[in-house]
């Protein structure tokens, strides 16, 4: 069988960002593209709630924002093609999950393969689903950390992109290990959208590789 091969275009393209809560994910990755460290445009974001902090700091920039209210939709499948609709018509190269806390459909995630990025707070796959710091409490793990991957239908195992690691200490607790590992998500998570839209990452099968520049 040969080996499935997708690597990221290298253009000045669209991406969308979902989100559900305070979206500081988004707001660190927003400030890069305004200092021109990121390649591409805003092109949409999008909340499942109206009040979400971070939907309403997208419409005080300017940003084009989009809201859905899941209940005049019969099903999430139903939900997710009117969604997919929505980013069709936009132009969008690539989704950026920053605290989106709604499980995508397989439909969607087969639709937009390797167009969906998501940040974990756990080393993945050490971890996955919510409440993963205390996890990495529980079991008295050294290290804990954050994780870019690209979004498949299993939720949290999708092909790795980036990886920060930080400490835990003993009298760590939620709270404390949350602040310490979203410090590091603020920064690879505005890095890995950088090298998609530099045509830096290839996938292979379920090992994504970082290109050299230039390439």
């Amino acid at each position: 069988m040969s080996e499935e091969v997708f690597r990221s275009p290298k253009k000045r393209g669209r991406f969308a960002v979902f989100l559900s809560g305070r979206g500081s994910n988004f707001m660190a990755i927003h400030k890069a593209v305004q200092a021109g460290g990121i390649d591409a445009d805003i092109g949409l974001v999008f909340s499942n709630k109206r009040e979400a902090p971070g939907y309403l700091y997208a419409q005080e920039h300017g940003l084009e924002t989009l809201y859905l209210y899941y209940k005049k939709f019969d099903s999430r499948e139903a939900y997710d093609a009117r969604l997919a609709e929505e980013i069709n018509k936009r132009d969008i190269d690539l989704i950026v999950l920053a605290g989106y806390m709604r499980i995508i459909t397989a439909p969607f995630c087969h639709e937009f393969k390797n167009r969906i990025i998501n940040i974990h707070p756990a080393l993945l796959p050490a971890f996955p689903g919510l409440h993963v710091q205390q996890q990495a409490i529980d079991w008295g793990v050294r290290f804990s950390g954050a994780t870019v991957h690209f979004v498949t239908a299993e939720v949290d195992m999708g092909p790795i992109i980036l990886q920060a690691a930080v400490p835990v200490h003993q009298d760590d607790t939620e709270d404390t290990l949350a602040a310490r590992i979203l410090k590091e998500e603020h920064q690879i998570y505005p890095e890995a959208v950088k090298l998609f839209f530099d045509g830096r990452l290839e996938v292979r099968d379920r090992r994504v590789f970082i290109l050299p520049e230039d390439t």
